[in-house]
């Protein structure tokens, strides 16, 4: 189907009311719309949302893409990520997007190109990328563990379109994720009425705790935090207990982590559980991937007039699948049944990338500047309602 002028315009408004194109773009450059339809389509979302808490929850899915940025101060930095970890680096065969954003990167990333680890491993890596093709990199980043891949490969699948609208009011959610998607979308769970409940482990809190504390309180304010170490038998039984009492739990783990906590989505999904799992790029594949590169590896990425990429916004690809997760969460089958979403970040944003859609400079008078919204309420320290949250189910750790 052709685009046309009217969709072309929507489209333009959407990204510039967004707040996306003043992150996106060279410091010194202009302001750059990206192409694709994810603004329009995070509003999209956010009118399903709407409709299914019958207006309780009504938000602008645009405004939401850049919204972090309204806390943290991020500024557009072209091929390098608003945040910092990620970079857009020449290949032999074109460009790749890859992250060092976890403590032990560096240490991977000198095994990616066969040195000893430095302090600034990016010079090394350049240098290395510039005689391998993508296809090299992907590979061995997927052996390694490295979020890494060439721009632009794509995904052949495409994301789940929710079901039935239901009313999520008083639904336990037992959140296992962590950063900013599944975060957001417990969050807007939370705003619908649900009560969540987030788990962490002793030695894998949420990493987003050590972010800005502004926007981790926005998006876990009002929610309960549990504790629970599935190395100890003890908390391995709480665990398995808490998660048997959910409706719906949001996870964003690679398939076998929590199977290795003795957790099996199916069969929590066949006893009548809405289990959301999200994953980089899908339950079938073990890669891994943060928002800034998953975008960009996906196709998500503007072009300055010599066709270098820079990366759009600032990892737009959890906030876009944020909001996917939570129109799913708040649909369900006609008879009521459980359910396994398997929500791939980067079919998310493939799903919202057209083959007429250039990059297009922005009408910097036109952009809106992303913008704070009020936190519910305190967010718990980790671990505060352990005790409370075991004690209504029964369960004693010691």
């Amino acid at each position: 189907m052709s685009t046309t002028s009217a969709d072309r315009s929507a489209r333009i408004r959407d990204w510039a009311e967004s707040g996306v194109p003043a992150l996106t773009g060279f410091p010194g450059g202009p302001p750059l719309i990206p192409p694709g339809t994810a603004a329009s389509t995070a509003r999209r979302y956010t009118d399903r949302i709407a409709a299914a808490t019958g207006g309780r929850v009504r938000l602008d899915g645009a405004r939401l893409l850049g919204e972090r940025t309204a806390f943290t101060g991020f500024r557009r930095g072209g091929t390098i990520s608003a945040g910092g970890h990620c970079r857009l680096l020449r290949t032999a065969d074109g460009w790749a997007a890859v992250s060092c954003a976890r403590p032990d990167d560096p240490l991977l990333l000198g095994a990616l190109i066969g040195s000893a680890p430095v302090a600034d491993p990016w010079p090394g890596v350049a240098d290395w990328l510039r005689a391998h093709t993508g296809t090299e990199l992907a590979e061995r980043a997927d052996l390694l563990g490295l979020a890494a891949g060439p721009v632009g490969a794509g995904t052949a699948a495409a994301p789940p379109e929710p079901l039935a609208p239901r009313s999520v009011e008083g639904l336990r959610v037992v959140d296992f994720s962590a950063l900013w998607a599944g975060p957001l979308c417990a969050h807007l769970l939370g705003l619908a009425g649900a009560r969540v409940i987030k788990v962490e482990t002793p030695t894998r809190p949420d990493g987003a705790r050590r972010g800005d504390p502004d926007f981790y309180r926005l998006l876990h304010g009002g929610h309960e935090s549990v504790v629970l170490d599935p190395g100890d038998p003890a908390g391995r039984r709480a665990l398995h207990r808490l998660v048997a009492s959910a409706d719906i739990v949001l996870e964003a783990s690679r398939p076998r982590a929590l199977a290795g906590f003795g957790l099996d989505a199916a069969e929590f999904a066949d006893s009548g559980t809405t289990w959301i799992s999200l994953t980089a790029h899908g339950r079938g594949s073990n890669r891994i991937g943060f928002g800034d590169d998953i975008a960009a590896t996906a196709g998500l990425v503007a072009r300055t007039e010599d066709s270098t990429p820079v990366f759009a916004g600032d990892a737009i690809a959890d906030p876009l699948t944020g909001l996917a997760a939570a129109a799913v969460a708040m649909s369900a089958p006609a008879d009521g049944s459980g359910r396994l979403w398997d929500i791939a970040m980067s079919a998310v944003v493939a799903a919202t990338l057209e083959p007429d859609s250039p990059t297009v400079t922005a009408d910097e008078s036109r952009i809106v500047a992303p913008t704070r919204r009020e936190s519910a309420g305190p967010a718990p320290d980790s671990g505060r309602d352990t005790a409370s949250v075991l004690g209504e189910l029964g369960v004693r750790l010691g």
